[in-house]
């Protein structure tokens, strides 16, 4: 039996088992309830909507649980990238992936997706609210309509479409829905008001939805430090990535697939005992690692 991709390291080629089974003196009882926890992980027959799945951690979330055996939906803004994508995705994993373009800014397409989901799959049971983020700024240049904005992009819409997707997955019997939150969530330095109180509002509002949905749809939360997606490589110089691999307890920056791992984990029967949690997946941040050195006003 195949070690789900999401545990092995996501298109490196690397296949480093999260379990291993190999140990002098393992007997058949081992061998077997190895087997047997692995195949926790696994989600044939299951259906996952992933938002922001174009790059970075949702295109990894995407992947990991495609490997895993998920049918998708994948959206984002941008229909080529979205479309080549969910390509590749069909080509290396032989699952079922449709590809909705769509702003989710609008709350009726975040419907929409829920809609699609029924359409070409007739059922539902995993969601993954990945898209959101904001831009660090000063206080005072943070205006009230940017607080909105980043609280309408990053709680709103995953809201939204958690409400949209209950319906279905009750009909088929429950589900999972795992909100990609951040750090910065719950740890505090200058220039994040806005991105952290959205951020924060995700990390409560996960544990309020599991308390109302539960038991048949468990809710968590994945709270990634700084991972190291296109996105941020384009905003980081040598001096700047070397001030945040020193400033992380374990000494880089974090990966996509160590993000999609902890989200295969959160959707798959792994982690049926779980709700109302947020996981973080940071390197063993207690500090935010990218200092602005916004001076005091």
């Amino acid at each position: 039996m195949g070690v789900p991709v999401g545990l092995t390291g996501i298109g490196a080629g690397r296949r480093v088992p999260l379990l291993g089974t190999g140990r002098a003196g393992a007997g058949p009882e081992h061998l077997g309830f190895a087997a047997v926890l692995l195949d926790l992980f696994r989600m044939e027959g299951k259906v996952a909507v992933v938002t922001g799945a174009s790059r970075g951690i949702g295109a990894g979330a995407a992947r990991a649980l495609a490997e895993a055996g998920c049918d998708l939906i994948v959206s984002a803004r941008s229909a080529d990238v979205l479309g080549d994508h969910a390509e590749r995705l069909r080509a290396d994993t032989g699952r079922r992936v449709e590809a909705v373009a769509a702003d989710l800014n609008d709350l009726d397409n975040l419907a929409g997706l829920v809609e699609s989901a029924r359409q070409a799959f007739g059922r539902l049971d995993v969601v993954v609210n990945n898209v959101g983020g904001s831009m660090p700024r000063a206080f005072l240049d943070t205006s009230p309509g940017f607080l909105e904005s980043a609280f309408h992009w990053n709680v709103t819409t995953a809201y939204a479409l958690t409400q949209a997707a209950v319906p279905l997955m009750l009909e088929g019997g429950g589900g999972s829905v795992i909100n990609i939150s951040s750090a910065v969530g719950h740890l505090s330095d200058r220039g994040f008001v806005g991105y952290g109180t959205a951020k924060g509002a995700i990390d409560h509002m996960t544990e309020l939805m599991a308390a109302d949905l539960a038991p048949r749809i468990r809710v968590n939360a994945v709270a990634p430090g700084s991972i190291d997606t296109d996105s941020l490589a384009s905003v980081l110089d040598d001096r700047m990535r070397a001030t945040m691999t020193s400033m992380t307890p374990l000494r880089r920056l974090g990966r996509v697939e160590d993000i999609a791992a902890a989200i295969v984990y959160l959707a798959s029967d792994a982690g049926s005992y779980l709700t109302g949690k947020v996981i973080e997946v940071d390197g063993g941040l207690r500090t935010p690692n990218l200092p602005l050195g916004l001076p005091d006003l």
